[in-house]
């Protein structure tokens, strides 16, 4: 378990409930699902990887912009943002996730 804290940090994120995640065609959004679970649909035009390819990965994630990370309940996205705050990146999660979603799907 301190592994996990290592690397994904505590729970200090910054969040925002998902009816908050307006305008989303002009905001870089990461899914964080597994292609199992993209597959039932997801975000347009969100950007996909699994969790526990994100720190193989992070470097096709841009720097300059702040990233809205989703999973299917809020859980994994928080992980994925601790991490990649800690790494230089500015990242939101998605507080509610999918199961909370009712937007357009892909």
């Amino acid at each position: 378990m301190d592994h996990l804290r290592k690397l994904f940090g505590e729970n200090n994120t910054p969040s925002i409930p998902v009816k908050e995640l307006k305008d989303r065609s002009t905001k870089f959004i990461l899914d964080v699902r597994e292609p199992d679970e993209i597959a039932t649909g997801k975000i347009p035009g969100a950007y996909t990887i699994p969790l526990g390819d994100l720190s193989a990965r992070e470097e096709e994630l841009p720097k300059d912009e702040t990233i809205y990370i989703i999973c299917r309940s809020g859980n994994r996205s928080q992980k994925a943002c601790a991490y990649l705050n800690g790494r230089g990146y500015d990242c939101i999660n998605v507080a509610g996730g999918m199961l909370a979603y009712d937007g357009p799907v892909e």
